[in-house]
């Protein structure tokens, strides 16, 4: 009995044993750039760690020097914006620029109307686009492969060949022959139908299990009963995440609202800028651009993990 157990635990050493196998296979996956030996070293830990601060630095330069340039260009007075070389800080800081660009360019009116658009095209991309979604994952509808199929292929056309049609379409709608110009229907009707949003749905739809729903037939609760009481509570990461580019989506857009809302009183917060630029002075111009971003950012910084999350959250079944 002693000598077996004495076998056994030496058989678990040696190389051929079923431990050193498995331990060899973890090895074998972890596929790096620097490996584990060569990191150990002090030589490779510094290059590796030199390698990634320049890595790190670079990119946190490329992504919030513009976002520095804007903001301090705010602050600046119009000599000192437009000189050449720039100056990488004020030489006086002048935050009035941005009470001036708040007043003359009324920015309030805008930031109300982009406001009012974006939380109507988020309210019909939610009711549309989760029922479409719920349709094709669970419903299962004929030729239901080939409509997903179909949306899918609508996401290869770039949006600037649709803008002809669409204008088309909101200047005279077929069948009901009404002119949508300078008002929030030309907004929200091109907004609804997101193939994208859509995909994201379903795909976290099709993670959920299949016995929840079939515990809830035999209930005996309806399709929609369904979908309002238990598909929708669990779906909460995916929800904040189509909320989220719902809103960003009609934020930052400029070429749409530009064509479809010629009245001063009812542009967006991006056109208004734009409209109101001539004859305004260019570091009062930049502090309104400045103050036209924050509110997008606030919005990533608030809800970054809900973006990742909900991102993830239909990738494994389970």
């Amino acid at each position: 009995m002693a000598s077996s157990t004495l076998v056994s635990r030496r058989g678990s050493g040696r190389p051929g044993s079923r431990k050193a196998r498995r331990r060899d296979a973890d090895l074998g996956r972890q596929r790096t750039l620097i490996s584990p030996a060569q990191l150990g070293r002090p030589r490779g830990k510094a290059v590796y760690w030199i390698v990634f601060a320049l890595v790190v630095v670079a990119f946190t330069l490329a992504f919030l020097g513009p976002l520095y340039w804007m903001v301090t260009g705010g602050l600046k007075t119009t000599q000192e914006v437009v000189q050449s070389p720039p100056t990488a800080f004020p030489s006086s800081v002048h935050t009035e620029n941005y009470s001036q660009a708040w007043n003359v360019m009324d920015l309030a009116q805008l930031l109300f109307n982009t406001l009012y658009y974006a939380f109507g095209a988020l309210a019909f991309q939610l009711v549309l686009d989760v029922a479409a979604a719920y349709s094709l994952s669970k419903l299962r509808p004929m030729f239901g492969k080939v409509i997903l199929g179909m949306m899918l292929a609508t996401l290869m056309i770039p949006a600037t060949v649709l803008v002809v049609p669409q204008y088309l379409t909101v200047l005279d709608v077929p069948i009901f022959e009404r002119n949508l110009l300078n008002s929030p229907w030309a907004i929200w009707l091109p907004s609804v139908t997101n193939a994208f949003n859509i995909f994201l749905l379903k795909r976290f739809f099709d993670s959920i299990p299949g016995e929840l729903l079939d515990a809830a037939a035999i209930d005996g609760a309806s399709p929609l009963r369904t979908l309002r009481s238990i598909i929708l509570p669990i779906s909460r990461p995916i929800l904040g995440v189509v909320s989220i580019f719902a809103v960003v989506g009609v934020w930052k857009d400029f070429l749409w609202p530009m064509l479809t809302l010629p009245d001063p009183g009812k542009q967006t917060l991006n056109v208004g800028i734009y409209s109101l630029s001539n004859g305004v002075p260019q570091n009062v111009l930049i502090a309104a651009l400045t103050i036209a971003s924050v509110p997008t950012l606030l919005i990533f910084l608030l809800f970054q993990r809900n973006i990742m999350s909900g991102l993830t959250a239909g990738g494994l079944k389970g």
